[in-house]
């Protein structure tokens, strides 16, 4: 099995293949992380798509960490999902000062069973977290959510590894102070 650093050498110079084999390694990690983000399966598989889009429009660029494209994928999947958020809320905002709101309808996926409980798990985990800060939220969905190591996180946020430790040690403390331990499983 290739590397990341080895197929990312084959992506930048214009290999699909190697790309398609990079999507398959890292494409359920990022769903995952979406998922978590956005509390939609639908909305998540529409920013996978558009992570991986970026990806192969940036490949000259990218920078691997420890030859692992997942931080820098994730760092990505983290803007993206802040950008379509802002985007709704922008849409959202319009629509109500034009007083055009639409009728909210029911997803059908919901009605499947299995995702059901997920998404309540989810958004519980979620709506606890929002009582974070959001570099505080930012390295639980990271590191606990998404299983990157402190360093990896350091990279997929720009800044040093000792105030991914710091932030990560002050969330789960807010956490625990809390008693919302059971938002999220927290590592060691």
């Amino acid at each position: 099995m290739s590397s990341d650093g080895n197929l990312w050498d084959r992506i930048s110079a214009g290999d699909a293949d190697a790309f398609a084999q990079l999507y398959d390694r890292h494409a359920r990690a990022i769903y995952n992380f979406l998922h978590r983000r956005t509390a939609s399966w639908s909305d998540a598989e529409d920013l996978t798509s558009a992570v991986f889009l970026q990806a192969w429009r940036r490949r000259s660029d990218v920078v691997l960490d420890r030859d692992s494209a997942l931080p820098w994928l994730l760092r990505t999947a983290d803007y993206t999902a802040r950008n379509d958020w802002r985007t709704k809320l922008r849409y959202r905002r319009a629509l109500a000062a034009a007083h055009l709101l639409p009728v909210e309808v029911d997803d059908h996926s919901d009605e499947v069973a299995g995702r059901i409980d997920d998404d309540q798990r989810i958004r519980a985990a979620r709506e606890s977290l929002k009582r974070l800060p959001r570099q505080e939220r930012e390295i639980i969905e990271l590191c606990v959510w998404a299983g990157l190591d402190q360093a990896a996180a350091a990279v997929a946020l720009d800044i040093p590894i000792g105030t991914v430790k710091s932030r990560l040690s002050r969330a789960r403390k807010r956490l625990r102070e809390l008693n919302l331990p059971s938002a999220v499983e927290t590592q060691s």
